[in-house]
């Protein structure tokens, strides 16, 4: 029997291990298998090639105008309508950590290592999704709070109940108020499918019997359910001083893609650390698209794209994002502004 340590080069092989984790990260995604978040095959072909960001056109619907009456005047003519067109522009994400094998040691004592290792990453990117999400939506609601937003009318988005002070039964979650905030929808209000809220006002949900559960697909997982909407919860969501928001959204309100990096995974072997007895670093690196339907990044993107952050250039930015498509119902997003406390 061959004596020695398994290492993470050992078990981790880089072409195998890369697809493994990108496979796994959407499988543990609530917002994906939600379908809040769709996985667009397009984004994965753009992001093979160059470029931070990515130009999308397409085109409108047509206008409601109204008809033209018949007429038997030949000297009476009809004049043609145009179709118009929008772009919507993505940017690239460019992540990466690294991991060193002391950290993993207790998951290669598992049955299958590469399992334990790559549930581990994918377990974190799904986590680093999630964010990216979080911060891109908080971006697109800073821009539609502007004075003079971008292509759309200020604050179409959003129902706020939080008032100046907390009341009870006046100001926090209900199911009125958030009917309130669907409505922003018009007619199309049934389209929106998820439910995103901070565990604070889960738990006000559920102290007032608003949630329901159902056994997902394998009747192993009971899912929680709002009014029929399924709900994911979060304690990454906007709050401040007792003000929460709850996010609304229909499928596909987000579109993503991964890429492949040109060396997705690596190890890196650290001989004389430990005072020589050695070191494994597992690097991993992705990249994302993660593009609000309806918008278009219009900031000045970092080399390897927006962090998470409200500054300048990011994707929490207001300045990041400005609406293209034209009419409010298309942009299937909505929020409810409460105070709980």
């Amino acid at each position: 029997m061959a004596a020695g340590v398994t290492r993470i080069s050992d078990v981790v092989v880089p072409e195998i291990f890369t697809p493994y984790v990108q496979q796994l990260t959407q499988e543990k995604s609530r917002l994906v298998r939600s379908g809040a978040v769709m996985v667009d095959g397009r984004f994965s072909t753009l992001l093979s090639g160059g470029g931070l960001t990515f130009n999308e056109p397409s085109f409108k619907d047509l206008d409601n105008d109204a008809e033209n009456v018949s007429s038997d005047d030949p000297n009476a003519s009809s004049s043609p309508n145009k179709i118009g067109t929008a772009t919507e522009i993505q940017v690239r994400l460019s992540r990466n950590n690294s991991w060193s094998s002391m950290d993993l040691t207790a998951a290669l004592a598992g049955a299958d290592p590469m399992d334990a290792i790559a549930s581990r990453v994918a377990d974190y990117w799904t986590r680093r999704l999630q964010a990216a999400f979080v911060a891109t939506v908080k971006g697109i609601f800073a821009a539609n709070a502007l004075v003079t937003p971008v292509g759309a009318t200020q604050n179409d988005m959003t129902h706020d109940i939080s008032g100046g002070a907390y009341s009870a039964g006046v100001t926090d979650f209900s199911a009125e108020a958030f009917i309130d905030a669907c409505a922003t929808m018009g007619d199309s209000m049934e389209d929106l499918s998820l439910v995103m809220v901070h565990s604070l006002v889960y738990a006000r949900m559920q102290k007032n019997n608003l949630i329901d559960f159902i056994p997902d697909s394998e009747g192993k997982i009971n899912i929680p359910t709002f009014l029929g909407r399924q709900v994911v919860v979060d304690d990454g969501m906007p709050n401040t001083t007792g003000v929460f928001d709850t996010w609304i959204f229909g499928a596909g309100a987000i579109r993503f893609g991964a890429g492949n990096p040109a060396v997705p995974t690596e190890i890196d072997r650290k001989p004389a650390a430990g005072n020589g007895s050695g070191q494994d670093v597992l690097h991993n690196r992705v990249e994302w698209v993660m593009h609000p339907t309806g918008n278009a990044y219009i900031g000045t993107p970092a080399a390897g794209g927006p962090s998470n952050a409200a500054t300048a250039n990011n994707l929490a930015a207001a300045a990041s994002w400005g609406r293209v498509f034209s009419e409010r119902k298309m942009i299937r997003i909505a929020r409810l502004v409460t105070r709980e406390f």
